[in-house]
């Protein structure tokens, strides 16, 4: 008994660090709730691919594995939230032109869309800093800035998908 616990004692510490390259990421998860989701509902899909990652990679209940799963999926968000972004910057684009052809007294909505989105981004930061703060300087407040970080980014994604939908 004593060796078995020895045994396994040395195996916790020589095991190897999930690294980023052994993480088992899809974003297939997401996805697939996004599909089944109402469009003001999505954000709940949020952390579905982390889930996922951190239940098929080996070691990811480790900060790092967690970090690197949770970190996965906010590309996923952020390359959407992009995405919706430019899309929604084209269509704000054709509206103000019209509007300025049409001599009309609008408000710029390219304007209107830049300055919500980089008070978002400063939101954004500072919501997650104090996600962070939290955890007092311990080592859980990487994952839970990341995991903050993916949240607040799909709520963002949803919100702009949202404004694009109503202008289709």
């Amino acid at each position: 008994m004593k060796n078995a616990f020895y045994g396994i004692a040395l195996a916790i510490i020589f095991a190897p660090p999930v690294m980023a390259q052994d993480l088992v990421y899809s974003d297939d998860a997401v996805s697939d709730c996004l599909g089944s989701e109402a469009p003001r509902e999505g954000a709940s899909c949020a952390g579905a691919s982390a889930a996922a990652c951190m239940a098929d990679t080996p070691g990811s209940d480790t900060t790092v594995g967690m970090g690197g799963c949770f970190d996965r999926e906010w590309q996923f968000w952020d390359g959407e939230l992009n995405e919706a972004y430019g899309a929604l910057m084209m269509v704000y684009q054709d509206s103000d032109a019209d509007a300025a052809a049409g001599g009309w007294n609008a408000p710029s909505q390219v304007e209107a869309l830049r300055a919500m989105q980089r008070a978002w981004i400063t939101y954004r930061d500072a919501r997650c800093d104090f996600e962070r703060s939290q955890w007092g300087g311990g080592t859980g407040g990487g994952p839970a800035t990341v995991a903050c970080l993916m949240e607040v980014t799909a709520e963002q994604t949803i919100l702009l998908r949202d404004a694009m939908d109503g202008l289709q």
